[in-house]
């Protein structure tokens, strides 16, 4: 698979020769009066396979999956799950997806086992399967102890779990996580990273949509960046630092002041444009040539009397690749979409 970076993912080129997509969209448009949300987007996801959907707050990651999953309607384009036309048969697409979205949508006065048994019997899977299934569920998620507790006592990590076994009651084949770690601490993160992993083990497809770049760099098989409802770029993650190439010389100064002055020391060794946090006393420089460079930029940094409380070199991560494609880092709030 090539890396496509243009206004439109090109998925003819990306996906030649490989099957057909379970999720596949086309020219998707969504306009709220004055406002574009998406502006012609192309997706595609092959079975069995995680699409990262990645962007900041604001780039049509929730309006792409609303209508995936029949919540609204688009204004133009297509959008077909498992082949089926989600605007013209929405029942059907329906009966087979999951959804999870960006906050747990559980009943806070029922219990844990009250929530699943209840999705079960709406899912019409009669009342002993859906009392078994809610059982296997809690066990899988590990919230058999607090089963039988009402979910307003869960924690923010067991609601989002729990949101996710509602999701999974009826084994659909496609799930839709849309920034399902959102507000999560990290070990709850990492927690909810090895559910989803074993989830494509199993034979799922997901569309994981996130504003986590180690997210999607963790999870997603392919990653589509999306900023003001297009796609603009789409590769794996090592392919999407590849784009940029290089490596990075990360740079703290204790005395903050200084960070202008080490800019200027630092660029003639820089091969692009560098980046500075003066709130944190931060430069990160992006050079070519490794070590023998970043030993030769501490010498010019040293000689110019700049004292640095930290260094590093590394490779680019998704970060610096959004905030090469859009100008603007993946963190940045936008208008909601």
């Amino acid at each position: 698979m090539g890396i496509c970076h243009t206004g439109s993912v090109d998925w003819a080129l990306t996906r030649d020769g490989e099957g057909v997509h379970i999720i596949e969209v086309s020219g998707l448009v969504k306009r709220y009066k004055n406002v574009t949300a998406l502006a012609g987007l192309d997706l595609a996801v092959p079975k069995g396979t995680i699409l990262g959907l990645l962007g900041p707050n604001g780039a049509g990651k929730t309006t792409a999956v609303s209508i995936l999953t029949t919540l609204i309607e688009a204004d133009e384009g297509s959008a077909f799950v498992d082949g089926i036309d989600v605007a013209a048969e929405p029942g059907r697409v329906r009966e087979r997806i999951g959804l999870s979205g960006q906050y747990a949508a559980v009943d806070q006065d029922l219990t844990g086992f009250e929530n699943l048994d209840m999705i079960g019997r709406l899912y019409r899977l009669g009342k002993r399967r859906a009392r078994e299934r809610a059982r296997e569920l809690l066990s899988v998620f590990d919230l058999t102890e607090a089963a039988d507790r009402s979910v307003k006592t869960y924690s923010g990590g067991m609601r989002r779990r729990l949101d996710l076994a509602g999701a999974l009651v009826a084994r659909p084949p496609i799930l839709f996580l849309d920034e399902p770690t959102t507000g999560l601490d990290p070990r709850s993160r990492i927690d909810l990273w090895g559910v989803i992993r074993e989830l494509v083990a199993e034979g799922a497809t997901l569309l994981l949509t996130t504003q986590y770049l180690e997210e999607a760099d963790r999870l997603a098989d392919d990653i589509v960046v999306i900023d003001h409802g297009r796609g603009i770029a789409h590769g794996t993650a090592d392919e999407l630092k590849e784009m940029i190439g290089g490596e990075r010389i990360e740079v703290t100064t204790p005395d903050h002041s200084q960070i202008d002055d080490a800019r200027s020391v630092l660029a003639e060794f820089a091969v692009g444009d560098m980046r500075m946090d003066p709130k944190h006393g931060t430069l990160v420089v992006p050079i070519t040539g490794g070590a023998p460079v970043l030993t030769r930029a501490l010498r010019a940094l040293d000689s110019a009397g700049i004292e640095i409380s930290d260094v590093g070199l590394r490779r680019p991560t998704l970060d610096d690749v959004f905030l090469s494609l859009t100008g603007h880092a993946a963190e940045e709030s936008e208008v909601s979409a």
